[in-house]
C-alpha cells in the first residue's frame, strides 16, 4: 500500500482544480434522488483516462478501477481551492500517505449546470417575455391613467359649465321639470305650482264596434260615479253618459244624428278614488294622470294670479287673466320654466288685507270690496284684493262673474279722496301760501250747477278745516284760483287720463274730461274734478298719487314684480319736498280730529282722506248707492306704504251707526289692516313720537265732516 501523498502534494493537487472546466448541470428531472446526476459520470482528473468509468460513492469522491496513485493526486492546487469546503474537508487530517488502487475523481457542482448555449437561448428567451410583459403592464397602466385624465376633464367642465353657464338654464332633464313653472310671492311662498293628478275620463271608443261604450246603463254609471262623489250632479252625468246629437257625415245629411261624445266628468281625483272607479269594470271610464295647475292659498290673490285655462276661441290652454297670463311665456319656456317667478306680493299681507276688507263688507253690507298695499319708495304691490273673490281651483259659474279686478280695471268717481292733490297742486302752484287764510264755505251757482256741501260748517273755513271738514265748496274755489289749465296738468302728470301702470292685462280707462278744442277743461268741470266728481279713475290710480304725495312728490308705476329697492324707478316729480310735507301734517290732522278718526291706530302715525261719491250708472247719480274710500299712508313721520279701501254700496247699518259713508265704514278697515300688517312689514308701533302737527292744530275747529 503506498504512502499517502504529503500535504504539499495535496495542496498542488487541490490547486489544479482550478483549471478544470465547467461541467452542465443536467436538468431536475435527470438528478438522482440525493441531487446527483443519473447515470455514470465522466470526467478526468490529473492522467484518468476520458474513458475510465467512474461510479459515485459519495457527494465528492468517484473511485475509478485501476488507475494509479498518483494520476489520483495530480489534482492542481488552484483547482483544489475552487472546490467546496466540505470536499477539501473529505481529507482525512494527518493520515500518512499511502497508494490508492484507484483515482479519486470529484465532483464540481459546476457539473449540474446546463450547457451554456441553451442557458443562454432560455435567459434570452425570458428576457424577452418579460420585456413584453412589462411593456404591456406600462401600456395599460397609461390607457388606465389616461381614462381617469378624461374622466377628470369631463367632470372638470360639466362643473364649469353648470356654474358660469347661462343662470336660467335648468339643470337636468327637461322631463324633470314642471310644465308650468311656479308663481311665489316675495318671501318665497308658492302661489301657483303643478302637480301630477288623475282625472276622469269617459271615452266612448274605448269599446268601437261592439256598441254603447258601457257595460251598464248611463243611470247605473251615474249612480255609481256619485257614490264615490257626492258632490257630482247625477242628472249631468246621464246626459255626458248617454248618446247626444252630433254632426251628422256626408251620407247621413238630414238625419238626426246621435252618438257618445268624449268629456271629462271630473279633474283632479284622489288615487283611492281611481282604484273604486277601476272596480266598477268600465272600460270607457278612464283615469289619465296629468300635470294640474294647483294654487295652495285657495283664491287668496286670485286677481292677482289669474288661472290657466283653455281659451275659448283657439282651445289652447294657457294663462287666463292675472299674472298667469302676463307670464305664460316665461312658465312655460323650458329654460326659463325652472325657475320660479317672484311677485311682489307679500302673502301674510294680501291675507290680512282680504280678511279685513270681507269683514267690512259684512259688517256694512257692501255688494263688493278692493284694497292695495303699496311700497312708496318702490311702486310695489304688496297687497291687492278684490272681493267677492274667485277660486282659481276650480272656475265654476259663480266664480266667473268674480274675475274682474275691482282694483285695476273698475273706474270710480272716488269723492273727497281727490281733495288732497288739489290742494297740493295749489301749495305748489304758490296758490296756498297761508293755511290760515280763510275762503267763503256757503254754497254758490256756477254754470247753472250748484256747489254746495252736505253740512254748514260756518261761514268760512280755513285750508285745514276745509280738509278736516271735506268741504267741497273751500276746495272749488281754491281750483278755481289754480285754474282748469294746471289742474288738467297735474292730473296727466298722476297718470289719471290713462290706464293704470302695472303689469295685469286687465286695466280700465278712466273717465276723463275731453275739455274744449284746446282740451282744456272748463271752469265747472275744474272745480267738480277738484272734489271728485266728473271724473273716474281705478284705486290703483290713487295708490299711486297718494304714495306721490307723502314719499317727497315723486311718482312710481305700481309693479307686481319683486324689485330690489337700489333698481326702483326715479319716477315723475309731482311736487316738491316741501309740500310733500306740509301734506303728510295735514293728512295726519285728518286722522286725529277729522273724518278719518275711524281709521287711527295707536302708535301706527297713520295719516289720510276719506271720500264718499255716488255711483253714476251712465245716466244719472244713483243717490241710492255709494263708493265710498280711504286712502291713508303711514307712519307719516316716514311714510313707507300706502293703504287704499274701497266699498261698493255699502249699507247703513248697527255696527256702521246707520251711516254709509267712508268715515263708518271705509276708514276703520283701514284702522284694523294696519296693526295687523305693520309688524310683518317692520313697523311696530311706536306711542312715543309722532309727526309734527303743532302748526296746524290751532286752525282746526272740530267737526265730522262729509
Amino acid at each position: 500500500m503506498s504512502p499517502p501523498p504529503s500535504g504539499a502534494a495535496r495542496k498542488g493537487a487541490f490547486s489544479s482544480l482550478s483549471a478544470l472546466p465547467a461541467v452542465p448541470v443536467p436538468p431536475p428531472a435527470a438528478r438522482g434522488p440525493r441531487g446527483g446526476t443519473q447515470g455514470d459520470l465522466f470526467a478526468i482528473v490529473g492522467g484518468m483516462d476520458a474513458a475510465a468509468p467512474v461510479r459515485r460513492t459519495d457527494p465528492l469522491r468517484v473511485e475509478t478501477q485501476a488507475m494509479p496513485l498518483s494520476a489520483a493526486y495530480a489534482v492542481p492546487l488552484s483547482a483544489a481551492n475552487a472546490m467546496p469546503r466540505s470536499a477539501v474537508n473529505a481529507f482525512p487530517r494527518g493520515e500518512a500517505a499511502a497508494p490508492r488502487p484507484a483515482a479519486t475523481v470529484l465532483r464540481h457542482p459546476a457539473a449540474q449546470r446546463p450547457a451554456p448555449a441553451v442557458v443562454a437561448s432560455a435567459r434570452i428567451e425570458l428576457i424577452n417575455v418579460r420585456r413584453e410583459a412589462l411593456a404591456m403592464a406600462r401600456l395599460r397602466a397609461l390607457w388606465v391613467l389616461l381614462a381617469f385624465v378624461a374622466i377628470a376633464l369631463l367632470a372638470l367642465f360639466r362643473i364649469a359649465y353648470l356654474g358660469f353657464g347661462e343662470a336660467s338654464h335648468p339643470v337636468g332633464d327637461d322631463s324633470l321639470l314642471p310644465d308650468r313653472g311656479e308663481i311665489t310671492d316675495r318671501n318665497g311662498v308658492p302661489l301657483a305650482s303643478d302637480f301630477p293628478a288623475y282625472s276622469l275620463w269617459f271615452n266612448p271608443k274605448a269599446m268601437e264596434g261592439v256598441g254603447s261604450p258601457l257595460i251598464k246603463t248611463p243611470a247605473e254609471v251615474a249612480d255609481a260615479l256619485v257614490r264615490i262623489f257626492p258632490d257630482m250632479n247625477r242628472a249631468d252625468l246621464v246626459r255626458r253618459l248617454s248618446p247626444q246629437r252630433i254632426a251628422c257625415t256626408k251620407g247621413d245629411k238630414g238625419k238626426h244624428c246621435t252618438g257618445f261624445v268624449g268629456s271629462y266628468l271630473k279633474r283632479r281625483i284622489m288615487p283611492e278614488d281611481a282604484n273604486r272607479i277601476h272596480a266598477l269594470g268600465e272600460p270607457a271610464l278612464e283615469f289619465p294622470r296629468e300635470n294640474e295647475r294647483f294654487y295652495p292659498q285657495g283664491s287668496m290673490a286670485a286677481s292677482v294670479l289669474g288661472f290657466v285655462g283653455a281659451d275659448p276661441k283657439t282651445g289652447k290652454i294657457g294663462g287666463r287673466v292675472g299674472m298667469e297670463q302676463v307670464y305664460d311665456h316665461v312658465l312655460t319656456d323650458p329654460d326659463t320654466r325652472g325657475t320660479a317667478q317672484a311677485l311682489s306680493i307679500d302673502s301674510r299681507v294680501q291675507g290680512a288685507l282680504e280678511d279685513e276688507i270681507a269683514r267690512g263688507m259684512g259688517l256694512s253690507g257692501a255688494k263688493a270690496g278692493a284694497g292695495v298695499v303699496l311700497d312708496v319708495d318702490t311702486g310695489e304691490v304688496l297687497a291687492l284684493a278684490s272681493l267677492p273673490a274667485f277660486n282659481p281651483n276650480l272656475i265654476d259659474q259663480a266664480g266667473v262673474a268674480n274675475i274682474f279686478n275691482r282694483v285695476t280695471n273698475e273706474v270710480y268717481e272716488l269723492g273727497s279722496v281727490i281733495k288732497p292733490i288739489t290742494i297740493a297742486t295749489a301749495i305748489e302752484s304758490g296758490v296756498v301760501t297761508n293755511l290760515a287764510k280763510r275762503y267763503p264755505a256757503v254754497p254758490f251757482m256756477i254754470d247753472n250747477k250748484k256747489i254746495y256741501d252736505h253740512e254748514s260748517y260756518g261761514a268760512t273755513l280755513d285750508v285745514p278745516e276745509a280738509l278736516i271738514h271735506s268741504s267741497n265748496i273751500v276746495t272749488a274755489e281754491i281750483a278755481d284760483q289754480v285754474g282748469p289749465h294746471r289742474l288738467e296738468a297735474t292730473m296727466r302728470q298722476l297718470h289719471f287720463n290713462q290706464r293704470p301702470y302695472i303689469e295685469l292685462p286687465a286695466r280700465g280707462m278712466p273717465l276723463w274730461q275731453k275739455g274744449d278744442r284746446n282740451g282744456d277743461w272748463s271752469r265747472i268741470s275744474a272745480m267738480t274734478i277738484s272734489y271728485g266728481h266728473g271724473m273716474s279713475v281705478t284705486p290703483l290710480h290713487l295708490a299711486c298719487a297718494y304714495a306721490a304725495l307723502v314719499n317727497g312728490g315723486i311718482w312710481r308705476p305700481a309693479t307686481l314684480k319683486k324689485i330690489d329697492p337700489a333698481q326702483a324707478p326715479a319716477g315723475t316729480r309731482i311736487w316738491s319736498d316741501s309740500t310733500s310735507a306740509r301734506m303728510r301734517q295735514l293728512l295726519r290732522a285728518i286722522v286725529v280730529t277729522g273724518t278719518g278718526r275711524h281709521a287711527d291706530a295707536p302708535g301706527f302715525r297713520i295719516g289720510g282722506k276719506t271720500g264718499t261719491a255716488e255711483q253714476w250708472d251712465g245716466h244719472v247719480y244713483r243717490k241710492d248707492i255709494n263708493v265710498t274710500t280711504f286712502a291713508a299712508a303711514f307712519p307719516m313721520d316716514h311714510p313707507r306704504y300706502v293703504v287704499v279701501v274701497t266699498l261698493n254700496d255699502p249699507q247703513g247699518t248697527a255696527a256702521t251707526s246707520g251711516q254709509r259713508t267712508a268715515a263708518w265704514n271705509a276708514a276703520p278697515v283701514v284702522g284694523r289692516v294696519v296693526p295687523r300688517i305693520g309688524p310683518l312689514l317692520g313697523v311696530m308701533p311706536d306711542t312715543t313720537h309722532d309727526i309734527d302737527i303743532s302748526d296746524i292744530t290751532p286752525l282746526i275747529a272740530n267737526g265730522d265732516g262729509e
